[in-house]
């Protein structure tokens, strides 16, 4: 009889135990996790579909231009070829990788963009206009993205490395830290632009 009753007194103990060790809530952080950087591989998704309908769009207008758009058409297409999934989320390098090219590509957008501004035809055009007004709302939506997805790394790292969470996700899960984005080197400095066409 003392057995049983210390059976049944141990049981919720041991199940109290369990759960403060980070038995339920380091994989629903990891999920956290896994979907920001599915929302953010959707809003660079987004943006590698509207630069072939933009460089198609300004084509027209600018001849003269042809080297920035083959940059936005060469920096679209290393973008588009580096590809990371959730499980490559905890490698420095593949990460800094996709970082890399996806600010190559944003800084080509941005000279592109900034280019254009000396075309008043272009800039009063309806499909160029709408065009870049999608590019920076995408633009602003990955920057909303990429912060989702560091606070979401950063509440997951900081579970995996904390007491008492920290037990299970190392015993049970053999978790890792994931790898936040960080600002691109050099990206605290604006893109120059040129508009002397070299005449």
């Amino acid at each position: 009889m003392t057995v049983i009753r210390r059976g049944l007194f141990l049981a919720p103990v041991a199940a109290l135990s369990l759960a403060g060790c980070g038995l339920n809530s380091v994989p629903t952080a990891e999920e956290n996790v896994n979907a920001k950087w599915g929302n953010l591989q959707s809003e660079y998704q987004r943006r590698a579909d509207l630069i072939p309908n933009l460089v198609e769009t300004v084509k027209g207008y600018a001849n003269q231009e042809r080297e920035v758009l083959t940059e936005v058409t060469n920096a679209r297409a290393r973008a588009t070829s580096i590809q990371l999934s959730a499980d490559d989320l905890n490698d420095p390098a593949k990460v800094r990788a996709f970082n890399d090219a996806q600010s190559q590509l944003g800084g080509s957008l941005g000279r592109l963009l900034a280019t254009f501004e000396a075309y008043p035809d272009l800039k009063s055009n309806q499909n160029f206009l709408t065009l870049q007004s999608q590019i920076e709302g995408t633009e602003n939506s990955i920057l909303v993205a990429r912060r989702d997805y560091n606070e979401a790394v950063q509440g997951y790292n900081t579970r995996i490395r904390t007491f008492p969470d920290a037990i299970g996700a190392k015993i049970f899960y053999g978790a890792e830290p994931k790898v936040p984005f960080e600002a691109a080197a050099g990206s605290q400095q604006a893109p120059s632009v040129d508009f002397n066409s070299g005449s």
